[in-house]
């Protein structure tokens, strides 16, 4: 399955929602300016874990879930399709703020760094959509375990999350400058990114129901 267009599908779904700003990229852009680069790093392990958490609670219960009734799937994939609507409409709406704003934060131990990073991770709405309702539209029937391939695709996930907040935990002074001297840039990104959004939650509403 690492070499089917279905991986390199999932592949660029998971690429575009850590690119969609969330509280994991704002919680990391926030600590690596208000505390630097060591406390950022300390954070996005946290995240990772927490990321490791959704991840083997959406394998153990995708692989219960394929052998229930097939409503349970489609409720999924309908949920997914509206939250990513939703989020489309965040990035689009009249008005919206500019998703890089920051926010100060007062300087925490790095247990406190860690378990902040966790948490943001483990309620974070999006990720928690994404594991329950889009990564088991990437799932094949018949292409052997639902519980191995769960687990490869969301490693597959966490690589390209953890790759991108590394980049972001990294850079963050030079991202958020960037991003406050070109407003029009970040009008077009917003644009981008909603018209995208949308284009995938209609392609999950689309896709053919599948059997139980």
């Amino acid at each position: 399955m690492a070499t089917s267009p279905q991986w390199w599908l999932f592949a660029g779904a998971a690429l575009l929602m850590v690119l969609t700003p969330g509280p994991n990229m704002l919680y990391l852009l926030s600590r690596s300016l208000c505390q630097g680069r060591r406390a950022g790093m300390i954070s996005l392990l946290g995240v990772v874990a927490g990321f490791l958490l959704h991840m083997l609670a959406a394998a153990l219960g995708l692989t219960a879930l394929f052998l229930a009734v097939p409503l349970a799937y489609a409720l999924l994939k309908w949920g997914g399709a509206a939250y990513l609507m939703w989020l489309a409409w965040q990035a689009l709406r009249p008005g919206a703020r500019s998703p890089f704003a920051t926010r100060s934060l007062t300087a925490d131990s790095p247990r406190r760094l860690f378990m902040m990073g966790f948490l943001t991770n483990v309620l974070n709405p999006k990720i928690a959509v994404f594991y329950l309702s889009i990564l088991p539209q990437f799932i094949v029937p018949g292409a052997g375990s639902v519980f191995r391939q769960s687990l490869l695709l969301g490693l597959t996930q966490i690589a390209i999350s953890f790759a991108v907040n590394l980049l972001i935990v990294l850079f963050a002074a030079r991202l958020a400058a960037g991003f406050t001297a070109r407003p029009r840039w970040l009008a077009a990104q917003r644009y981008v990114m909603g018209s995208v959004l949308a284009t995938l939650a209609v392609r999950m509403a689309l896709q053919p129901q599948r059997a139980g």
